[in-house]
């Protein structure tokens, strides 16, 4: 299958989780924010109006929702696959590019800024 070229995006989404290996990061929580890229055919779409034939983007922005204000996860890593796992099992979607940014990262004693990690998957 050719790798699709179209896709619907959300950029900026900001939510509150508890996510992180240290312990505060789990008891007081902090901001992250999340850019996901949904691939796919959007040509039926376009062509009928139809929101049957689109990837809907109220859902992948709920799907995303569901997991950063869920159950808290070590790692941004899981965050990001636990999205595009779901995002790909009930979209119509052919791929998946999910960025997950912690707003204030500890990064050393005196040092913050932000740090975060990207994905891309595909279906099957």
């Amino acid at each position: 299958m050719p790798s699709p070229t179209d896709k619907v995006f959300l950029n900026g989404l900001t939510f509150y989780g508890y996510h992180g290996t240290k312990p505060e990061e789990r008891t007081l929580g902090q901001r992250f924010q999340v850019d996901i890229e949904v691939f796919g055919d959007l040509h039926p779409a376009a062509q009928t109006g139809d929101l049957a034939n689109a990837i809907h983007y109220v859902r992948v922005y709920r799907t995303v929702r569901e997991v950063m204000e869920g159950e808290s996860q070590n790692l941004l890593e899981s965050l990001a696959e636990g999205i595009a796992s779901r995002v790909l099992a009930n979209e119509l979607a052919q791929a998946v590019r999910i960025r997950i940014t912690k707003l204030s990262s500890a990064l050393a004693e005196s040092a913050t800024g932000t740090a975060g990690v990207e994905i891309y998957r595909e279906r099957g």
